[in-house]
């Protein structure tokens, strides 16, 4: 589904060969039901004409199909018949659809609800990768990319946040620590499960602007999303540092200028062996001045009931996890060129308790020495600007984002009095990108661009004894000897970085059929690292020496080439070169401060489309990918359980992937899909040989090696004005390793996670009912309980068979 913001010419389809006389003759049309913005492009496909609109709330509007010998004028009527809007000729074979004046619109059409999704028998038209920047369609996009519209996400989904996206795409995986505080991976691009300083491998983006840099996942709720597209592989020459594994954009619904409306979501879950949930949203856009400016609006709360047990300190369901918080947008477009977007997100995220527990203890528990708080506070704005120019594109999107998350371990030492170790992450991001684009509706056109990024990471850390003083050096020797209940800080770092970029990207097509793409980044980084509350034992001469390496200059290009074919019908065959990097930069290892290098990833990939998942009967789509991963930057840990960083050596990455989906009947969808990862640390570190036995052959850590998902999707008609969604998943996740190397040997994973959600929708009332993990299962995500006690039984369950009803009203 095609989603351009202030679409002007977005369907701009203009046939070589027509002529202004063909606009008025009639011509064979056939546009099936669905969205106005790909109507817009079929008609123009099918006629010559050239269609545009004034914005992206337009494209969303609901279209009845059209089928006969037509004049474009004619078609364009039925297609807008029971819309608020008009096309308006701006000559022989240019239209504009455009709102009509409020005091002229039909005064009995109801507003839309705030996400309506297509008839049952309505298929999705042509799907548009906006994350390419360059808003390219599905068979001219040279990668695999996974795309999620808005009908995947109800209160349900919304309300899991990451994890609706972790149990529909089979190369998307987690670290499973907990609600914001995970790493993603895409793929197998994997570097270790301990939250550190380093750079995230997955770039996270909220429409153009950056979510994370230095830190975890911010597990966002999902409320009032339009689109989320998943790009694997390297995404360097667009995105720059940190998508080594590729890219997620979320696309929340923008303002829409013309209507009110709103929606409100409530529901009660229960989780077996554990505590109730709920969670409760609400919706609202609202028009300030007609077709001018529009404030949409968003809030959420979800408490996430707990159901481990911590038997040393007599307490059930520890886990409890309570997120709140919201969005807001302001939009603004003075005219039919220009919009301007000023957006805003706060989230916090509560966590009472870590959530493993240990098997020699007992299903769902463990016995912890104290309680392992965390909690996660986000906070984000952003300012775009877009200026149109036909198929002439200028896009402005500056912004800050502001993230702290602090985490606490159990550091409590056999026959010592009970320890907490506390770690504090606040990272802080500045950016902006500058870009002019030129999109063509065949796939080709071109991007140049400059952006600009400031981040800052500091990492606060202190132990806690409540018991004798005596046992800190036990735990972290040289740490001051501070005991009942007063917290001893332990070196922390601050790692900075500022990159200046330039990079620029172009298709074209040298023979017919044939679309080569070429792009290039070049970025210019300053990095600078120090420690932070250094104890007395540490040298100042080997602080400043490694302070002086971490504070230096880093050049890089980044290439990228592509070379796509769909000379066959309906097939697409394409091959990629896509590079990434990570930026080095300054950690604490056992009371040491040392800097770390940069990384660098190149993937060289092959794969093959045929059909649209949805759309038609049969679509198959497959990937062979080939990594090289050189210098590897990992968060591991030290000899005393510090969480530090680290070069680990080079590694390579075989990955092969595909997915089928078939559509037997107008209202049945069959999904399914597998990804198979080979990936070894080809080159390990010294420190790694050491403590690995001779020709022992190491594995990347929490890349699983098979994955697999199967799915149904069935929609049918009830009683007038009733429908029917069923939905039933089953995901499995194969077996990997905690870490690189005998310590973090732990193995995780080999499980099979299912769900099952129906929903009646009743004009603007939906109910439902979801059902999560149906076999109960007791599989484990994530082995890494403390990083102080790396002991082989630690395990993050699955949560247990949990029954969620809901109750959504639009408005």
């Amino acid at each position: 589904m095609r989603r351009r913001a202030d679409l002007l010419f977005v369907a701009a389809a203009i046939l070589a060969s027509a002529t202004p006389a063909q606009a008025a003759d009639r011509q064979s049309i056939s546009i099936a039901p669905g969205r106005l913005g790909e109507a817009a492009i079929a008609l123009g496909r099918q006629t010559g004409a050239s269609i545009g609109m004034s914005d992206q709330a337009l494209a969303g509007l609901a279209t009845r199909g059209v089928e006969g010998r037509l004049t474009v004028e004619a078609a364009l009527q039925r297609l807008l018949k029971g819309t608020r809007a008009t096309a308006r000729r701006i000559d022989a074979r240019t239209w504009r659809i455009e709102r009509m004046r409020i005091a002229s619109a039909p005064a009995a059409s109801p507003p839309p609800s705030v996400a309506p999704a297509p008839a049952p028998d309505a298929p999705p038209a042509e799907i548009i990768v906006t994350a390419s920047k360059r808003d390219t369609p599905l068979p001219r996009y040279a990668g695999m990319v996974e795309a999620l519209d808005n009908g995947v996400f109800t209160s349900a989904q919304a309300a899991s946040g990451t994890a609706t996206l972790l149990a529909r795409i089979a190369s998307l995986s987690s670290t499973h620590a907990g609600n914001g505080r995970n790493k993603l991976f895409i793929r197998a691009i994997a570097d270790s499960g301990v939250a550190g300083p380093t750079q995230a491998t997955t770039g996270q983006y909220l429409g153009d602007m950056r979510l994370n840099y230095a830190a975890p996942d911010p597990d966002l709720k999902l409320y009032d999303v339009g689109r989320v597209e998943v790009l694997e592989g390297p995404q360097g020459t667009l995105y720059g540092a940190g998508s080594l594994g590729g890219i997620i954009r979320i696309m929340p619904n923008a303002p829409n200028l013309g209507d009110y409306g709103g929606q409100v979501s409530a529901g009660l879950s229960a989780t077996q062996h554990g505590d109730p949930g709920g969670d409760l949203s609400a919706t609202l856009n609202l028009p300030i001045v007609a077709e001018k400016l529009a404030l949409r609006v968003v809030g959420y709360g979800v408490q996430e009931g707990g159901y481990i047990d911590d038997v040393n300190r007599g307490e059930d369901d520890v886990n409890r996890v309570r997120t709140w918080g919201g969005r807001a947008a302001l939009r603004f477009a003075p005219d039919e060129n220009w919009t301007i977007d000023l957006n805003g997100v706060y989230q916090h995220i509560d966590g009472d308790d870590a959530q493993y527990a240990t098997r020699s203890v007992g299903r769902l528990q463990r016995a912890s020495a104290v309680s392992q708080p965390y909690f996660s506070d986000y906070l984000l704005a952003n300012l775009r600007i877009e200026r149109q120019w036909d198929s002439l594109r200028f896009v402005s999107s500056t912004g800050y984002v502001r993230h702290e998350l602090a985490e606490s371990y159990d550091a409590t030492q056999p026959g010592s009095a009970p320890a907490l170790f506390r770690q504090d992450n606040k990272v802080d991001i500045f950016s902006t990108e500058n870009r002019l684009v030129r999109d063509l509706d065949n796939g080709l056109g071109w991007i140049l661009g400059a952006a600009y990024l400031q981040s800052t990471s500091d990492i606060h850390r202190s132990l806690t004894s409540y018991g004798t003083a005596a046992v800190l050096p036990e735990i972290i020797p040289n740490v001051p000897v501070i005991g009942s209940g007063r917290a001893a800080p332990a070196t922390g770092v601050r790692n900075s970085v500022k990159e200046a970029t330039l990079f620029g990207e172009a298709s074209f097509e040298p023979v017919q059929g044939l679309i080569a793409t070429i792009g290039g980044r070049l970025t210019s980084s300053r990095l600078s690292g120090e420690a932070l509350e250094p104890v007395a034992a540490l040298s100042s001469a080997d602080i400043a020496r490694a302070e002086a390496q971490a504070d230096r200059n880093e050049t890089i290009f980044l290439p990228s080439a592509s070379l796509l074919t769909d000379a066959i019908p309906d097939v697409t065959l394409y091959a990629r070169f896509q590079q990434g990097f990570r930026p080095g930069g300054l950690a604490v290892d056992d009371q040491r401060v040392r800097r770390y290098q940069n990384d660098r990833i190149s993937t060289f990939e092959l794969g093959f489309r045929k059909g649209m998942p949805g759309r038609d009967p049969l679509a198959l789509s497959a990937n062979v990918a080939y990594t090289d991963w050189r210098d590897i930057q990992a968060d591991v840990t030290d000899r005393i359980g510090l969480p530090t960083t680290a070069n680990i050596g080079d590694g390579r990455i075989y990955t092969v992937e595909g997915r089928i989906v078939l559509r037997p009947l107008p209202a049945l969808t069959l999904d399914g899909s597998f990804i198979y990862n080979d990936s070894k640390l080809s080159r390990p570190a010294q420190f790694l040989r050491a403590l690995s036995y001779e020709g022992e052959s190491l594995s990347l850590p929490n890349v699983a090696n098979l994955g697999g998902r199967l799915a149904l999707d069935y929609r049918m008609a009830l009683a007038q004005g009733m429908s029917l969604h069923l939905n039933g998943a089953a995901r499995y996740v194969g077996k990997s390793r905690l870490g690189v190397g005998p310590i973090l040997g732990q193995t995780q994973g080999d499980y099979v996670d299912t769900s099952l959600t129906a929903s009646i929708t009743h004009g603007p009332v939906q109910y439902s009912l979801s059902l999560t993990n149906l076999l109960d299962s007791n599989g484990n995500r994530f082995s890494l309980g403390t990083p102080f006690d790396l002991r082989s039984d630690y395990y993050t369950p699955l949560r247990p068979r949990t029954l969620r009803v809901g109750i959504d009203f639009a408005f």
